[in-house]
């Protein structure tokens, strides 16, 4: 991997986000360790949730704005590194406090690692959906490996075993960091757009759409199990099966959604993607057996995932002379957004049932369809470096 050496490889990019996602990815299969050895309350355990995604998705906004000001490549390495640091910290301490810092300080570390990765995966790409979709998916990768990564280290060794998580995280980051160092244009250069200006209004209607799309695909994540066991009579076992089937094909709706939209137009692909969770929901509803079930969440991943990667590229677009900015809010601030709203479900789905609250989950997809009509298209735009 050659890194601010004239173009960023992507490939090298995918793994750098991969390894920094692995780490939000880390802190959901975290909290049964903390409340079996530490007795902490669900309150509690939540809190640590709060830490590191919403305390990162609304950082993220403020490092993109920081970047556009100002190159800033040494946040791709650092990023990540204290991204792995706040982890490994993380079992350390006996108080609470210390243990919520030690996870809000990953939090902080994926922030600041985004915005500016985002940018450099652009220049990789020359501004391609194919090459966001590359960069998207090593962080889709990294989030799924996170758990597995936690639960090989901690099963054996304890809470007092996580520094061990840090390593993955601080030797990427020495790695990339010496890459940067070597490049004589690590500094010298930044990258620049063509003449256009900001679209503030189209971006506003995407950050939009992009809420709609994480809102459906929370609610979806979060009710699909439960919806199985319950309704259909699936072990729990089985019920969780289908959460891998959704995220499985959601790393080929990734790729193929940026592969369709250079080829047939971002906008058009985005529409496809909303589109095709209609029938995934309906699907789910309905199923008569597993079979069907299995199908409707095959067709669900694939289809959250294929306006993932395209809607960033969309964001930079909109906002060519703010990319950090851009790319903060489509990948944190506007994503956050899901997670937040995920308990409104849950409390509709004790109140009125389980089938009901994925019932009004179908209400997202079609107010995107709408937004998307408010939407400009845009082609790849070249990157270039020069002086600064």
């Amino acid at each position: 991997m050659r890194v601010l050496r004239g173009i960023v490889p992507v490939a090298g990019l995918s793994f750098v986000h991969l390894v920094d996602d692995m780490y939000q990815g880390a802190v959901p299969a975290l909290i049964p360790f903390l409340v079996v050895e530490r007795q902490y309350t669900y309150a509690a355990a939540t809190g640590i949730t709060v830490a590191a995604t919403f305390l990162s998705s609304v950082l993220q906004p403020l490092f993109g704005v920081l970047t556009d000001r100002r190159r800033l490549a040494f946040l791709i390495p650092s990023g990540v590194a204290i991204a792995g640091i706040g982890i490994g910290l993380s079992g350390l301490g006996p108080h609470y406090v210390f243990t919520w810092l030690a996870i809000a300080l990953s939090g902080i570390g994926v922030a600041a690692f985004h915005p500016e990765a985002s940018r450099a995966a652009r220049v990789a790409s020359h501004g391609s959906a194919r090459g966001m979709s590359w960069f998207a998916l090593g962080g889709n990768i990294g989030f799924a490996l996170g758990p597995l990564l936690v639960t090989a280290v901690l099963t054996g060794g304890g809470l007092t075993a996580t520094p061990l998580l840090a390593i993955p995280a601080v030797a990427t980051g020495l790695v990339v960091a010496l890459l940067q160092r070597r490049s004589r244009d690590a500094v010298a250069k930044k990258t620049t757009e063509t003449d256009r200006v900001d679209d503030w209004s189209s971006f506003r209607w995407l950050t939009g759409l992009v809420m709609c799309r994480s809102i459906c695909f929370f609610g979806v994540n979060s009710l699909l199990a439960l919806f199985l066991t319950k309704n259909l009579g699936f072990t729990e076992s089985t019920g969780n099966a289908a959460l891998t089937v959704l995220l499985a094909t959601g790393a080929a709706g990734t790729l193929l959604g940026g592969a369709l939209a250079d080829r047939y137009g971002r906008v058009r692909t985005v529409r496809l993607g909303y589109l095709l969770i209609v029938p995934g929901l309906l699907a789910l509803l309905f199923a008569p057996n597993a079979v069907v079930a299995y199908l409707a969440a095959a067709l669900l991943g694939f289809a959250l995932y294929i306006p993932f990667s395209v809607q960033v590229t969309l964001g930079q677009d909109y906002l060519p002379n703010r990319i950090g900015t851009a790319s903060g809010v489509t990948l944190g601030l506007a994503v956050s957004v899901g997670g937040i709203v995920t308990p409104v479900f849950g409390l509709l789905a004790d109140h009125a049932g389980l089938s009901t609250a994925l019932a009004v989950l179908l209400v997202f997809p079609v107010a995107a369809l709408a937004i998307s009509t408010r939407l400009p298209d845009t082609k790849p735009q070249v990157l270039s470096t020069t002086a600064s």
